[in-house]
């Protein structure tokens, strides 16, 4: 037998600090989808394991809130199999994201495990999911544009490096597709996109026609779909957070895309709603109000790089002042509305610009682009104060020169709006065809 030194035997205090116990508490009420456990210690936000009886496999759930000293748990996993007084132990795995450059090209599920079958994603750098406040005076200003591909909006509602943008729209009216285009076409370096809540059916649809091998490529997917327990859905909106913040750090503008914020508010309120907390307006709880600050700030102009965030967000029968819309909207740099009358015209994408605005285009764009660009509102809101005259023939032309003149250039302004999937359009580009049109 190998004789033990005494060089190389732990100290005494390293013995007193050597705790190789397990501690275990039990499951004692389970309400919904909520699991109380009692005889734990465990903070908020930390992963717990339930270790059901009958063979079945372990439940993880995350910590969302304690009663006395009691701990209540939302589940990460299916509960199959779970009863009272299974054991309940704290989790290795915290609150944090391993990342690094292998995770271009990827697609990860709400946990941070890789769905595309290429193998593991390797050891990375440890990011937390809350993120890392950061001084607001530490902010460079927003002074750059972004080029998203998009004629109508590098032309008329321009996107700046650091910008958070919203885009407004029911369901069915081509967001999707929207957000593919400006994924393929931006010419930032690094995209993430989040889907949230989304069918199940529209992810292998969004990846294979509207993101295609080009977007996939400078791409890190984070799906989390509506059959995934609500905890998750929330934690995969901030895996995403993490790894836009990775890349951000080693100096590459990234372009932050999620789709949707309001069924990450719909996860939240679930939760909430089950640990206890009362419904305010249309049952959302204030927390969820306060997840929403916390999720959107973390886009953002910094002093390493960019990241450019844009979030869809849910306005069913254009209710813009649904309580998350209207909420999202007072934290966002602006907002893109797509309007289900376009689509009903095949005119595509179907951004109505008269309900559209971004608050960074002073900024942005020069003196002269933004006179044309205020001809151009001017122009498509005077045709659409007469449209409906023009459909029944009351209209009169003669009467006044400016009105004249926007029923006379509708169609010029019209294609300049229109876009197919297949084209690019530059920011040059589209200040050139927005000259033009006034030449």
């Amino acid at each position: 037998m190998m004789a033990h030194h005494p060089e190389n035997m732990p100290g005494p205090e390293s013995l007193v600090s050597l705790d190789c116990r397990r501690r275990f508490g039990k499951v004692v009420h389970l309400a919904g989808n909520i699991i109380e456990a009692a005889g734990l210690r465990a903070s908020l936000g930390e992963i717990c394991r339930i270790i059901p009886g009958n063979d079945h496999p372990p439940i993880f759930a995350e910590v969302v809130g304690f009663r006395k000293k009691q701990l209540k748990l939302s589940p990460l996993t299916p509960l199959r199999g779970i009863g009272p007084g299974d054991l309940v132990e704290t989790h290795r795995r915290a609150s944090h994201m391993e990342v690094n450059d292998a995770l271009l090209g990827r697609i990860l599920d709400g946990m941070g495990q890789p769905l595309d079958g290429k193998g593991p994603l390797g050891r990375g750098v440890a990011y937390p999911l809350a993120g890392i406040m950061t001084n607001s005076l530490d902010r460079p200003l927003i002074g750059e544009q972004l080029d998203v591909g998009i004629r109508c909006i590098n032309g008329l509602l321009p996107v700046g490096k650091g910008q958070r943008m919203g885009i407004f729209s029911g369901s069915g009216v081509g967001k999707s597709t929207l957000l593919g285009m400006i994924a393929k076409y931006t010419t930032a370096d690094v995209n993430v996109i989040a889907l949230i809540g989304e069918r199940g059916r529209e992810v292998n649809e969004f990846i294979a026609h509207e993101l295609g091998p080009e977007g996939l490529a400078r791409s890190v997917l984070i799906i989390a779909t509506s059959d995934q327990p609500a905890t998750v859905r929330m934690r995969g909106a901030y895996l995403a957070c993490a790894v836009a913040e990775y890349f951000r750090d080693r100096g590459r503008d990234v372009l932050f895309m999620m789709d949707s914020v309001t069924r990450f508010a719909m996860a939240a309120r679930e939760v909430y709603l089950s640990a206890g907390e009362p419904p305010t307006n249309k049952g959302y709880t204030p927390g969820v109000f306060a997840q929403l600050p916390q999720l959107l700030e973390r886009a953002g102009n910094f002093p390493e790089a960019s990241i450019t965030g844009i979030y869809t967000v849910l306005v069913e029968g254009g209710d813009m002042e649904d309580p998350i819309a209207d909420s999202v909207r007072s934290i966002l740099d602006g907002h893109v509305v797509l309007d289900r009358k376009l689509t009903h015209k095949h005119h595509y994408p179907a951004i109505d610009v008269l309900s559209s605005v971004s608050r960074l285009s002073g900024r942005l764009l020069t003196e002269v682009q933004r006179d044309r660009v205020a001809r151009f509102v001017q122009m498509l809101s005077r045709y659409h104060e007469v449209e409906d005259m023009i459909q029944i023939g009351a209209y009169s032309p003669g009467l006044d020169s400016k009105t004249d003149e926007a029923v006379n250039h509708i169609d010029q302004l019209n294609a300049y709006l229109r876009q197919g999937v297949g084209e690019r359009c530059t920011i040059e580009m589209a200040q050139r065809n927005l000259e033009s049109l006034f030449a």
